[in-house]
């Protein structure tokens, strides 16, 4: 007789496998599942209390990796090899982080330029890959204790906000860490779903995720339609969040503190011991009025109102990035039907009152702000595991996709808030008579030149075959899947050569340009239209100048001395016109260039008709 498995833990029958749903946070980490039984996603916990795992690792001498709450204590006496904050790391360069040193205690390790940092533990050195894969296995470990079964697949989710690096680094430690991610989904659109908007097909639904974490902050604007989430718009900043309140606090206790201050900044344990009790009076100051602490001889305190006005720039940079999704979105607030309040920071009551006004409503927090994302990833798991076929969800690339042409111009061909996964396709041609090599570089940006944009690689296309310029057919195809990581190809249709590659991004992004990215964009639009408007009118006048000096040169035996004297002089004119960078005057002389050159060259052309007519090669 078949033996049936039961889960003694559920109560029902044994799957044959369970995907998680994974929120990788800043400052915890949490796990969670759709229960079998009763199809509700819930937040798996030790002993039926923690859910919260905190993102925090501890690394001995010997090398030995503590996780979580067993690494909580070293954040005072051993800062310098207790590591936090790892996600702020994910996907960036040293350079990246120069203005944030003082925040870390721990040691980052400059490397090449343009690739990822290193922490520095002892005599090793670790990348923010392995470290966020040991607070992964953590959980993987946790739930397995829990559920009494193996797990190996899971959904992890991310700020929408982060860029192509650091959606990749985030896979990359799910592997690492022995699971396969099935899914990177942004952290707005799995907490839409923990709130249960949209699981009802007929929900019409448009609402604002407002997503403030310990580390990261984005907002994403959401329609919700028989199933389908369509995002709307994203805005936001990594590196932004509840932690840089802290350090306001931190901050403004320093200026009190005398001689002391000098004394703590030697010594990463007293600055870690500071930042801990900042930490700990901003929660109580959630509930409280008061804050006052003994510590090291000095009395520290902080009323609300003080921390309210600490927090004020902080916030009003979240606010910036409401105002910035809005008008992508091209909504209006009136126009929204709920404000979801998600990330540990939203507790403060002062957050939740200026977000209130800045939308002019009430702001819905309901769930458990800080288990909304896990229990929002899981049902995505259980969609993704066939348990639920009522849901669609879309998802947007935040900045334009595109490829360099001719005069350093962007050709977008993914433009921003596009929804994903997309592919898309466009055909380009040499340049250059015999060209057999084609360079393909993306970038991502929103500026009209390739130089004002983020360059994220480039590939050769090799063995076109000699043919003249503009008669080969390059397809360039640029596929951005569901987890908003690049795929780009290139294919010469008339000889079937082709070459593909994976992105895989250069470094140095740092948040502050991803965000300037979409102003500068706003902002330079009318100059870019008349940089792109110059750029092509000279790559125009520099291919009438060579397809000019080639006809002479093939036909000088059929052309006048007048003729080529009136061409050269032309010419001289039009690149003089192009070294003063002047679009009307470069138009002008082009139009005098090929209004000399027609008449020759119909003549011309007429005699070869001629020619080929009475079957002689022309």
């Amino acid at each position: 007789m078949p033996t049936i498995p039961i889960n003694i833990v559920t109560g029902t029958l044994q799957p044959k496998e369970i995907i998680v749903g994974i929120d990788l946070g800043t400052t915890n980490s949490l796990i969670a599942f759709v229960h079998p039984d009763s199809k509700q996603p819930v937040v798996l916990k030790e002993y039926g209390e923690q859910s919260l795992v905190p993102s925090i690792i501890h690394i001995d001498s010997s090398g030995t990796t503590l996780v979580g709450d067993q690494a909580l204590p070293y954040l005072q006496n051993d800062t310098k090899h207790t590591l936090f904050s790892i996600k702020r790391l994910m996907g960036k360069s040293y350079t990246d982080l120069k203005g944030y040193l003082s925040f870390f205690s721990y040691q980052l390790v400059e490397t090449k330029e343009q690739t990822a940092v290193q922490v520095q533990v002892y005599d090793k050195r670790y990348t923010p890959i392995e470290l966020s894969s040991f607070i992964l296995k953590e959980l993987k470990t946790r739930a397995e204790h829990i559920l009494k079964m193996s797990v190996s697949k899971a959904v992890i989710t991310v700020p929408a906000y982060f860029n192509d690096a650091q959606r990749q680094a985030t896979r990359d430690a799910g592997a690492l860490a022995g699971l396969e991610v099935l899914r990177i989904v942004n952290e707005p659109t799995a907490a839409s779903l923990a709130y249960g908007i949209g699981l009802n097909p007929q929900d019409e639904k448009l609402l604002a995720v407002y997503d403030f974490g310990g580390g990261t902050f984005d907002i994403t604007i959401l329609s919700i339609s028989n199933g389908i989430f369509e995002v709307l718009s994203t805005n936001g900043d990594t590196f932004l969040g509840g932690d840089d309140i802290d350090k306001a606090v931190v901050d403004y206790w320093m200026k009190g503190l005398g001689d002391f201050q000098s004394q703590i900044k030697k010594d990463s344990n007293l600055s870690s011991q500071l930042r801990l009790i900042a930490e700990e009076a901003k929660k109580k100051l959630s509930v409280e009025e008061q804050f006052s602490v003994h510590w090291m001889s000095h009395k520290l305190t902080l009323n609300s109102l003080e921390l309210a006005r600490l927090a004020e720039p902080i916030l009003q940079k979240t606010l910036d990035c409401c105002t910035r999704a809005l008008e992508d979105a091209k909504i209006d607030i009136s126009s929204l039907t709920d404000i979801l309040m998600v990330g540990g920071s939203t507790r403060m009551p002062f957050v939740k009152n200026k977000v209130a006004s800045f939308f002019n409503r009430s702001v819905n927090d309901s769930i458990n702000p800080d288990e909304a994302v896990a229990l929002g990833a899981a049902i995505q798991a259980d969609i993704l595991a066939g348990n639920n076929k009522d849901l669609l969800l879309l998802d947007v690339t935040p900045l334009s996709l595109g490829i360099e042409t001719m005069g350093g111009l962007m050709e977008v061909l993914i433009p921003r808030n596009s929804k994903i996964p997309i592919k898309v396709a466009k055909q380009f041609t040499t340049h250059k008579d015999g060209q057999s090599d084609m360079r393909i570089s993306v970038f991502q940006g929103e500026r009209d030149l390739v130089e004002d944009n983020r360059k994220l690689g480039e590939f050769l296309l090799k063995g076109i075959p000699a043919m003249p310029a503009g008669l080969p057919k390059v397809e360039i195809t640029l596929l951005l899947n569901a987890d908003g990581i690049l795929q780009v190809s290139a294919q010469e249709l008339r000889s079937g050569v082709q070459h593909q590659i994976a992105i895989k991004p250069q470094l140095g992004l740092t948040d502050t340009a991803v965000e300037d990215m979409l102003q500068a964009g706003f902002d330079s639009a009318k100059q870019d239209k008349e940089m792109r408007a110059l750029v092509e009118a000279k790559t125009e006048a520099h291919s009438m100048i060579t397809l000019t000096e080639q006809f002479i040169k093939k036909n000088s035996n059929l052309l006048d001395a007048v003729e080529i004297t009136n061409t050269q002089q032309a010419i001289a004119n039009l690149q003089e016109a192009i070294a003063k960078n002047n679009k009307q005057v470069i138009q002008q002389k082009t139009n005098q260039l090929n209004d000399i050159s027609k008449p020759y060259a119909e003549r011309i052309m007429n005699i070869a008709i001629k020619q080929s007519l009475e079957g002689k090669k022309i």
